[in-house]
């Protein structure tokens, strides 16, 4: 975690940085051993040395598309002739983000595109052998059972390089993380996506949102003309088929014990453990979002809402070390 220079770090937050820092060592290194050793998707049909570069890169990317949604929505807010000059590459992008409804865009396509990169990083590190008589290194079993037939290892990986190190270090440095040509690519792959149709059925989601708190949907831009019209309600209805298949295939599995679910677990309990987690993380993501955005704005916008008024307080308090906080442990 990121510590303002002003602020001592207790004995405390030293050995926690310093066991978590081992921790990631430790993991990456069996990772990379598991891949040597061929017992990967990817590392068993190309060589190991190439799936481990693909997991690199993975987890470089997904630190870029995780950092720039920290950027970018913290930086509308952020008078753009300020930065012109010291941050071109951040002003390029934020001419497009101001534009409209194109934040919205963004937001919607780095989501595909962060779940895309985390399953190309299960390709790369997940072990394909399970067997209890497989050791890494030549360490104990115990070591497989706790780090690699849970998955730890990596996720570990992901959280650690690719996702909070990121958010932590661009939530205190939003120009400087977007001012690469990386960044300007991830955020138009992200409008691409977008612009594929294949999430368009969020925006649904966000019409009934809009419509049970009874407040207007806002918008930045011009009513679609006919054929706008067309083209967005036609990709709302191939995204529906698309969700709609995927819950059929998904609930299937979750309903004939076809998933990793832990042995003993009734498959009803599956399913409702799959309905919970799922909205646990859609509040992590919007809180997320949220968060970003109400960092640049004044303390009577805050206020407006008493429980708003509360979450920032405890959100902007501690020293300026509660938003990174929650960063980590999101």
């Amino acid at each position: 975690m990121i510590v303002p220079a002003s602020v001592k770090q207790s004995p405390g937050m030293a050995f926690r940085n310093v066991y978590s820092t081992l921790l990631l060592i430790f993991c990456t290194i069996i990772v990379i051993a598991v891949i040597i050793d061929g017992n990967t998707k990817l590392a068993s049909v190309m060589h190991p040395s190439i799936t481990v570069i693909i997991l690199f890169v993975g987890l470089i990317w997904l630190s870029m598309v995780e950092g720039g949604q920290a950027s970018l929505v913290g930086l509308p807010p952020v008078q753009m002739s300020l930065y012109e000059d010291s941050h071109p590459s951040t002003h390029r992008i934020m001419k497009v983000v101001n534009r409209g409804d194109n934040l919205d865009r963004y937001l919607m396509g780095r989501q595909f595109l962060v779940l895309a990169l985390v399953f190309v990083e299960n390709l790369c590190g997940d072990p394909l052998d399970m067997d209890k008589s497989l050791q890494v290194l030549g360490m104990p079993i115990i070591i497989n059972k706790i780090f690699l037939n849970t998955g730890l290892a990596l996720f570990f990986m992901t959280a650690m390089l690719g996702k909070i190190s990121a958010q932590v270090i661009a939530s205190r440095c939003m120009l400087d993380y977007v001012n690469t040509l990386f960044a300007l690519f991830t955020f138009q792959i992200s409008r691409l996506i977008e612009a594929s149709g294949l999430l368009h059925c969020c925006y649904l989601s966000q019409t009934f949102f809009s419509w049970a708190a009874g407040q207007p949907l806002e918008t930045k831009e011009a009513n679609r003309s006919w054929i706008g019209q067309i083209l967005f309600w036609g990709r709302v209805l191939m995204s529906l088929a698309i969700l709609g298949m995927s819950f059929a295939v998904t609930l299937s599995a979750l309903f004939h014990g076809q998933t990793t679910m832990w042995d003993g677990v009734p498959n009803g309990v599956a399913v409702v453990l799959f309905f919970v987690f799922m909205m646990i993380v859609g509040m992590l993501e919007g809180m997320q979002i949220a968060f970003f955005a109400v960092a640049r704005m004044t303390e009577e916008e805050r206020s407006r809402s008493f429980w708003a008024k509360r979450t920032c307080d405890v959100l902007f308090g501690g020293d300026g070390r509660n938003l990174p906080g929650f960063m980590v442990g999101r």
